[in-house]
């Protein structure tokens, strides 16, 4: 039988598949490295896109900021408006009913009664006057109570005033303002 050498042989091929196998890991890790390059681009292109529609977000958000502070600001300010109309409607509506009062004021005045001075604050108004007597005081009281527009007088302070006569006063009253009922008021009650 004839003798045969293999071992050069499968020397050589064993070299030869360790070549194939380096060659087909360097390839590997060639192409690993090249996915994990791509693999980042595409992260960082992602992240990147993100970046610039947040930036977007945040410049439209804050834009919208300044437009909401600005409604905010003429919201404000319509409201002063409002309420400036209100308080020129409110003191027009009054204008006719001063008058009103004033009259009832100087209607209701007695022979014998003088006013030293008026002064409304609010809804009360203060007479300072003087009086030949205490009947006329008591007129002048059952007078306001009795008007349309005057209420609740109240004597504050009654003193004597020789000086302007034997049995005469001075006194100090305060009266509530009251409106007129309307007549479906009358007859509700």
């Amino acid at each position: 039988m004839a003798q045969i050498n293999l071992l050069p042989w499968r020397e050589e091929r064993r070299q030869e598949l360790k070549r194939q196998f380096l060659v087909v890991l360097v390839m590997v890790a060639l192409l690993g490295a090249g996915l994990v390059l791509l693999g980042d681009r595409v992260v960082n292109g992602q992240i990147n896109y993100q970046k610039s529609r947040n930036s977007y977000l945040s410049d439209n958000i804050s834009e919208l900021d300044k437009q909401v502070k600005e409604i905010k600001q003429l919201q404000r300010r319509r409201e002063q408006l409002i309420e400036r109309m209100r308080v020129i409607q409110e003191l027009q509506g009054n204008r006719p009913i001063i008058v009103r009062i004033m009259d009832q004021v100087v209607r209701t005045v007695p022979d014998g009664v003088f006013y030293k001075s008026v002064k409304s604050k609010g809804q009360k108004i203060s007479i300072d006057g003087i009086a030949e007597s205490n009947n006329r005081v008591s007129s002048l009281m059952r007078r306001l109570d009795a008007s349309d527009w005057l209420g609740s007088p109240n004597l504050d302070k009654v003193t004597a005033a020789p000086n302007y006569g034997d049995q005469a006063t001075t006194f100090n009253l305060t009266v509530k303002i009251e409106l007129p009922k309307s007549e479906k008021e009358k007859k509700e009650q």
